[in-house]
Order: structure tokens, then C-alpha cells, then sequence
């Protein structure tokens, strides 16, 4: 693979967190603008029929520098084993995209109010979906041991 994508922003978050953070995401409640320049109000509307939101978003405060490309512990924590970047939700992603489903909390033209979206202030977005549940995982669903004790806080008040 030599070739590269290009993939613009849609919008910008804006929210009251400044710095990155692993927990207490849950209560955060942010506004996600689309970018006027390419969207009217008109591209949000119905959005506010589902109760949820996939958001992409670009973790464009990752320093270049620290992408990990190889394994290691999630977190830093010894404690958990090492794992290599796609068997965890780290932030350090070679790509730097992030995905969360959030709640959607309203629609205002162009603004899409939501709860529970783990980015901070400024952030730009890359694309939305709604939350369809026939997307959702089909059969059992399994993770390690470890990665429910790391998502023990995450979403905490």
C-alpha cells in the first residue's frame, strides 16, 4: 500500500474540556458544528429521530511523534498485557481517528447537541452516523478482562 486518502473535516466540536483525559467522559456534553462552507441546515435534520450518534473525529492533539505503530501496554500499565495498537482504543493511533457513540441531545440547524462524546473543545469531526441497532454487534459479544478495568471510570460521572 504507497497511496493516502485525503478525508476532510465536517465540523468542529465544541465542548468545555481543554486538555485529554481517560475518564468521566459520560456527562460531558458538547455541540458539534458543521462547517457552513459546506453544509446548510438542511444536513442534520432528522438526526434528532435517533436517540444516538456515531461521531469520527480526528485526534488532531496527538503529537506525531508518540503514534504507535507495534504493541504495547494500554495505558502505560504494566499491570495489563501488552497488546499491539488495534487490540485497544488508544489515542495514539496511526491514523489519530476516534469513534464514539454519544446521545443525541437536539438538533439546531447546523448544531448537533450531544452527551457522552470523549473529545475535547475544537476538536474537528470527520463524519456522522446514526446509530442504527441492526449495525450493532451481531452474536456474543467478548473482550479481555483487562479492558473492562480499564472502561471501569470511563464513561463515570
Amino acid at each position: 500500500m504507497n497511496g493516502s486518502e485525503l478525508v476532510s473535516p465536517i465540523g468542529v466540536v465544541h465542548g468545555t474540556r481543554t486538555e485529554v483525559r481517560d475518564d468521566l467522559w459520560d456527562a460531558e456534553r458538547a455541540t458539534i458544528e458543521l462547517d457552513a462552507a459546506q453544509f446548510d441546515d438542511s444536513a442534520l435534520r432528522g438526526l434528532e429521530t435517533f436517540s444516538h450518534v456515531e461521531v469520527l473525529f480526528l485526534m488532531d492533539r496527538v503529537d506525531p511523534a508518540k503514534i504507535e505503530r507495534g504493541a504495547r501496554h494500554p495505558r502505560n500499565e504494566t499491570r495489563w498485557p501488552e497488546v499491539g495498537i488495534f487490540a485497544q482504543r488508544g489515542k495514539n493511533r496511526p491514523n489519530r481517528i476516534g469513534a464514539t457513540v454519544c446521545r443525541v441531545l437536539g438538533v439546531r440547524g447546523r448544531f448537533l447537541d450531544v452527551q457522552g462524546l470523549d473529545a475535547v473543545d475544537r476538536t474537528p469531526v470527520l463524519d456522522l452516523k446514526p446509530w442504527v441497532a441492526a449495525f450493532g454487534p451481531r452474536g456474543e459479544v467478548r473482550e479481555p478482562p483487562w479492558m473492562g478495568e480499564l472502561m471501569r471510570h470511563y464513561w463515570d460521572e
